[in-house]
């Protein structure tokens, strides 16, 4: 019970038309119509409700929300109570809220962000059906994504202030969500201050990452590929596209991803990310990171920070 997944991601973008564009003919993802406020609704050909991105017209890019999918509706309630007994006041939201969801609970984490739990979205099936369905539909654009993966958020984290809503967070997502922990790196002449948080609510190595930052931001949306040679292709599709690559195709040592990092034309940085890296099980003993090696962790190939990934972000 409780959460099971990520339900999808609300991001602002400046332009409509050219998010569209990218969103469908680079990431692949399938239109499915429009939501509110001129919003428009996508998803992933693999995935079986109605979406997982919003795009939402602004004069700012961003994150709205993020929101995960729990297993029933009672479990709205339940976490609720959770999140006050830690401090965080949750309100219950009606059926239609969010586009096509039923109840839903929102709430702000300590970093700032905000959430949404639901339990009901409309179920529009995958592309390739669920009765003999081939491996893969025809006509697919771009990249090909199949589904939304995770978010990686950043978080203010200023140890010398004492200020680090990492750790914050993390308590948050382990004693009232229910979330497991997966990877972490720690910083400090000690080595005791956690600075990275990898925590996962299915089998693979993250469904969300918190990061360390001076602001509250969103550091990027990720889609799934099956592959190495996916992820290669999608590279060939970005720059037949003049996508602004912020880091190209490699390895993460965290995770143990294949990894694209580029930018949709308002700004918003996106990952296209392959491979199930290793099974992620609740008693899987997480894996750290110290600060010497962190940059190994993050880029394993080189070891060093590559392109604007530390400093850029929405």
């Amino acid at each position: 019970m409780g959460v099971m997944r990520i339900g999808h991601v609300s991001l602002r973008v400046l332009d409509m038309e050219a998010a569209a564009k990218h969103y469908e003919d680079v990431l692949g993802l399938l239109p499915q119509g429009d939501g509110p406020d001129g919003s428009r609704l996508y998803k992933g050909w693999d995935e079986w409700d109605k979406y997982s991105v919003i795009l939402t017209p602004a004069d700012t890019a961003g994150m709205n929300h993020v929101a995960y999918k729990v297993e029933n509706d009672s479990d709205l309630d339940q976490i609720k109570e959770k999140l006050a007994n830690h401090g965080v006041d949750a309100s219950l939201k009606p059926a239609g809220h969010l586009p096509n969801c039923g109840r839903s609970l929102r709430f702000t984490i300590p970093s700032g962000h905000e959430f949404y739990l639901y339990a009901e979205k409309e179920r529009v099936g995958k592309a390739v059906g669920d009765k003999n369905p081939d491996p893969w539909p025809d006509g697919l654009k771009g990249a090909g994504a199949h589904w939304l993966d995770h978010v990686a958020l950043q978080c203010p984290f200023d140890p010398e202030k004492g200020v680090n809503k990492i750790e914050e967070n993390y308590k948050l997502f382990r004693d009232a969500l229910g979330f497991y922990l997966s990877e972490q790196a720690f910083v400090g002449p000690n080595q005791d201050i956690r600075a990275v948080a990898f925590m996962f609510r299915t089998t693979t190595p993250h469904d969300i990452a918190f990061l360390p930052a001076p602001t509250t931001g969103i550091h990027h949306a990720s889609f799934f590929l099956d592959g190495w040679s996916d992820v290669l292709k999608a590279a060939d599709v970005m720059a037949k596209n003049k996508v602004k690559m912020d880091v190209p195709p490699t390895r993460h040592g965290i995770t143990r991803g294949e990894t694209i990092y580029f930018f949709d034309p308002s700004g918003n940085r996106n990952e296209t990310f392959a491979g199930l890296g290793y099974l992620a099980q609740p008693d899987m003993p997480p894996i750290t990171w110290s600060e010497d090696s962190l940059w190994r962790g993050i880029f394993y190939h080189t070891g060093e920070e590559q392109g604007t990934f530390s400093s850029v972000y929405t």
